[in-house]
């Protein structure tokens, strides 16, 4: 029976199954420490250890070599960055390996052969593939300083740059800085804005946007703003892909704060009918590492990002 290996590195944590024909041997998932997509060598080190210690957890052989393994890497935005990956990691376990950019399990995860897949967690990008050549291409994904609308940690920092306005205004306070200032443990703004900046810096904002929401449902004007604001941003990433020849009329979506704020969640079904109508919305009810799995049994060799 086929033995295929399905990986899903992702910004915060990493899920890894194994499986045998149509069994399960293998499900963990387990911190993303350490991993970063480039170099290649040192990222392929990375998941030979991670992959090598699956099999063993599901085969008690660490030798045993999969027939496929298919990677879904966070951090892997280019072609050559997929293609080093792949050649990297394929020296190493010694058989046939993919590595695509993990936004694009989504559509595979969802049982769809086409379509575009968008991620909103703690970053923001959406991805496809060209309905004339099959080449890959993505919106978005630019990382939480320079981009990433819609996404956590871009949502605490328009909500915070919100406040900052009103505060040079001289506005009355919205509710929002009593939640962004009890989520960050800072007692003004002065102190929010030196915590934000240098302590721990954007990786660790996202986990702060449950502020916003929370004061968007007691009535805060510049929350709700904010998250209209991200919706529409998040729907301008998936036009943009149509715009350029996206192939499917189904979006896929996933990623902890879209799926975890219905909020979000409904601003971004009204933005996408407005920028993208004619497009079915669809919200990932399954692992994407399922993805990854339908790659493998395919034999699937997509990947990366089109600069185009």
């Amino acid at each position: 029976m086929s033995f295929y290996v399905g990986v899903d590195v992702g910004g915060t944590k990493t899920h890894i199954k194994v499986v045998v024909g149509e069994h399960v041997l293998t499900d963990h998932v387990g911190p993303s420490t350490g991993w970063d997509a480039v170099p290649a060598p040192q990222a392929a080190d990375w998941l030979t250890r991670h992959i090598r210690s699956a099999v063993l957890r599901a085969v008690n052989d660490a030798a045993l070599i999969p027939d496929h393994v298919v990677v879904g890497a966070h951090g892997c935005e280019t072609q050559q960055q997929c293609t080093d990956l792949e050649r990297a990691l394929r020296e190493r376990l010694e058989t046939d390996c993919t590595v695509v950019n993990d936004a694009h399990l989504l559509v595979p995860a969802a049982g769809l052969s086409s379509g575009i897949g968008l991620v909103a967690g703690t970053g923001a990008i959406a991805v496809g593939h060209r309905a004339d050549d099959g080449s890959a291409i993505s919106a978005g994904g630019w990382g939480w300083v320079l981009g990433d609308d819609g996404s956590a940690s871009a949502l605490v920092r328009e909500g915070a740059r919100a406040l900052l306005r009103l505060a040079d205004a001289g506005a009355p306070s919205d509710v929002l800085e009593r939640h962004l200032l009890e989520s960050f443990a800072a007692p003004d703004l002065v102190t929010l804005a030196h915590a934000m900046s240098w302590d721990g810096g954007v990786e660790t904002w996202g986990a702060h946007a449950h502020a916003i929401f929370a004061a968007a449902e007691e009535g805060s004007a510049a929350a709700a703003g904010v998250i209209v604001d991200g919706a529409r941003s998040l729907a301008t990433l998936v036009a943009a892909l149509v715009a350029r020849g996206a192939a499917g009329a189904d979006v896929v979506v996933a990623g902890g704060v879209v799926t975890a704020q219905p909020r979000l969640r409904n601003a971004l079904f009204d933005a996408l009918a407005q920028q993208a109508p004619g497009l079915r919305l669809h919200i990932l009810e399954r692992p994407p590492v399922d993805g990854a799995l339908a790659l493998a049994r395919a034999g699937t060799h997509r990947s990366g990002r089109n600069a185009t």
